[in-house]
């Protein structure tokens, strides 16, 4: 059996590569910057298997967790130059090739999560279907999606409305989306990647960040925080995309299978996600961490109103988008 390794920058003609009669195997290298025990990583491991399965190890996925290939800046020029064949983060994390994909990330704008995976499925919505086809123009190609849960607000102290956060430093995924949301919270957004989250919460460049409470319990962030704040702000789904040379060079077969498979473990991974915040809320306060929702006095409009105020200002292309996607059933 050849091989066609699907890794390096490979050119078209060399990824392509057939043999009349002869099965061609591909390896696909998928990173992401999720750490061991978050849905990320479950995921991932997951997905591999299923694609392997499903294509009776015709293409296979060796995947390279918490940040092996780089940070989020990296994986994505990786993807697009072919030397990372896929991988998953925000949706804002293209915007640097197609701006208004952000818009899939925005806050306050998912009814709930089944409607976060209706409205950012590849193969019905109508809204990621036209920023797809630019998508591709740029070399790169959104196959799938991944529900990570509801992110919250995690702090250093109580945190009940943006007044709390006034003036201080929050951390901000190093995205203009994160950028512009963080100030909506009244803070001051300082990007910090995931990887050297701990240390700066730990050394107070940030007081607070706000993640899915699977990623706050996996990387023990309650060893550096000690409150948590419980706005929901932002029903986490973040984007599994491809180098469409790689993708150019499967079957359809082979695509075929793998959306399917990748379609299988988003709903896993909203299944996962509902099911698991409960626990998760239980096993953080059993770590020490204090809770904070509406009955504490926890102002979720206040936050609504703040943030929306600021992506409207900042992002004002993206109100026609945002009700397409609120319309979607």
């Amino acid at each position: 059996m050849l091989h066609r390794n699907i890794i390096g920058a490979l050119t078209g003609a060399a990824i392509a590569l057939s043999v009349a009669g002869t099965a061609l195997a591909a390896n696909l290298r998928y990173a992401h910057v999720g750490a061991e025990g978050d849905i990320q990583t479950i995921f991932a491991d997951a997905a591999a298997k299923g694609i392997a399965a499903a294509t009776n190890n015709e293409v296979t996925v060796t995947v390279y967790p918490a940040s092996q290939l780089g940070g989020v800046a990296e994986m994505v020029d990786g993807i697009k130059m072919g030397s990372i064949s896929m991988g998953h983060h925000d949706f804002a994390s293209l915007a640097r090739l197609v701006p208004e994909v952000a818009v899939f990330n925005a806050p306050f704008i998912y009814r709930d999560g089944a409607h976060a995976l209706a409205a950012t499925d590849p193969a019905t919505s109508p809204a990621l279907q036209a920023i797809n086809e630019k998508l591709v123009e740029q070399g790169v190609r959104i196959i799938g999606r991944i529900y990570r849960g509801d992110r919250q607000i995690s702090s250093n102290f109580p945190v009940k409305s943006p007044a709390d956060l006034a003036g201080k430093p929050f951390r901000a995924v190093p995205l203009e989306l994160w950028v512009s949301m963080v100030k909506g919270f009244g803070a001051i957004p300082t990007p910090v990647e995931v990887a050297e989250l701990p240390t700066a919460l730990m050394t107070g460049v940030v007081v607070g960040q706000e993640n899915p409470l699977t990623m706050i319990a996996a990387n023990n962030l309650n060893e550096v925080q000690s409150h948590i704040s419980m706005t929901g702000h932002m029903r986490a789904v973040l984007a599994v995309f491809v180098n469409e040379e790689v993708w150019q060079s499967l079957t359809e077969e082979e695509r075929a299978a793998i959306t399917k498979v990748l379609d299988e473990e988003a709903k896993n991974s909203l299944r996962a996600a509902e099911e698991d915040e409960a626990k998760l809320v239980e096993e953080l306060k059993s770590r020490g961490m204090t809770i904070i929702t509406e009955a504490d006095g926890l102002d979720v409009e206040a936050f609504r109103t703040s943030v929306n105020k600021q992506i409207a200002q900042d992002f004002p292309n993206f109100t026609p988008l945002i009700e397409q996607i609120q319309a979607i059933k």
